[in-house]
């Protein structure tokens, strides 16, 4: 028998993040402690059993994508095709619909998973690209004349600075929908390596960030945050030297791999990634489907 429950203790959550740690392997789950700061009145985690046992996991939120809620279900392999993704996703939706949402979007990870989708209705919109670089001898890179990189750790006051840049960067993302990311989100889950996160400074005007995700699971890697430059400081190296220091860093504190997301539309951000010597690892597939969800 089926049972879908909320994941409410600390035993509940660690439960959640193993099933996410065993179906995305090469992805880092956020700790107990990380995903209770993070969560809102609007989320909320699933588990799904079968004779008691943990098999799959769930969560639904307001998205980052305006006008539109997210959910994800997860199943571990050996116990798909028995009801399992189609339980979690049920209750996952009707959580959607009651925080105000009539679409909701989920991103799936293999071909099996789209037709999953598919069949409650939801199309893809579009994809995610995985970038993976392997972390060797990493010189600092010489900054741009007039240009100053600092890490947030030494100017923890810059971070709150880099919000707008953050919102002008999002309004550039090749998706359909606009990003509504605010500005509690952006200090919430943006920032969760202060030492490993840098801003380029014009005078005392901020011009560009990059940073790096940490994962306590697996320590020699780590996930690229965001890279923004603003818009009149673009094409000059920005992106590239603030990438380049994050590796450096990287290097200096025994990282061994570093790995980063775009979308597909955004060629110039691959390109600086290729042309660091990042390599594409996966695709994923962003999905829209609308609710209430098919009989």
């Amino acid at each position: 028998m089926i049972v879908v429950r909320p994941a409410e203790t600390d035993a509940d959550l660690e439960a959640w993040r193993q099933v996410r740690i065993a179906v995305l392997p090469n992805e880092r789950a956020a700790q107990v402690e990380e995903m209770r700061h993070a969560m809102t009145p609007e989320t909320l985690h699933l588990l799904a059993e079968i004779d008691g046992e943990v098999v799959g996991s769930g969560i639904a939120s307001r998205s980052d994508l305006a006008g539109q809620g997210s959910l994800a279900p997860r199943v571990l392999p050996e116990a798909r095709r028995r009801g399992v993704g189609t339980a979690l996703l049920r209750e996952l939706a009707a959580h959607v619909e009651r925080i105000g949402f009539d679409r909701a979007g989920s991103t799936v990870d293999d071909p099996g998973s789209l037709v999953f989708a598919e069949r409650f209705g939801f199309r893809e919109v579009g994809r995610e690209v995985e970038q993976v670089r392997t972390i060797g001898d990493e010189p600092r890179p010489e900054p741009p004349d007039g240009v100053e990189i600092v890490s947030v750790a030494e100017r923890p006051e810059l971070f709150d600075r880099t919000y707008d840049l953050a919102v002008e960067a999002f309004q550039d993302f090749a998706i359909d929908v606009p990003l509504d990311v605010s500005r509690e989100s952006w200090e919430r889950e943006w920032l969760t390596w202060p030492e490993g996160s840098f801003v380029a400074l014009a005078g005392d005007e901020v011009v560009g960030c990059a940073g790096l995700i940490h994962d306590d699971d697996h320590p020699e890697r780590a996930e690229n945050s965001l890279t923004a430059v603003r818009r009149d400081w673009r094409r000059r190296g920005l992106a590239s030297v603030l990438k380049r220091t994050t590796l450096a860093w990287a290097s200096e504190n025994g990282l061994r791999e570093i790995y980063t997301w775009t979308q597909t539309g955004n060629e110039g951000m691959r390109a600086v990634n290729e042309s660091l010597g990042y390599v594409t690892r996966s695709t994923s597939i962003r999905t829209r489907g609308s609710l209430p969800l098919p009989a």
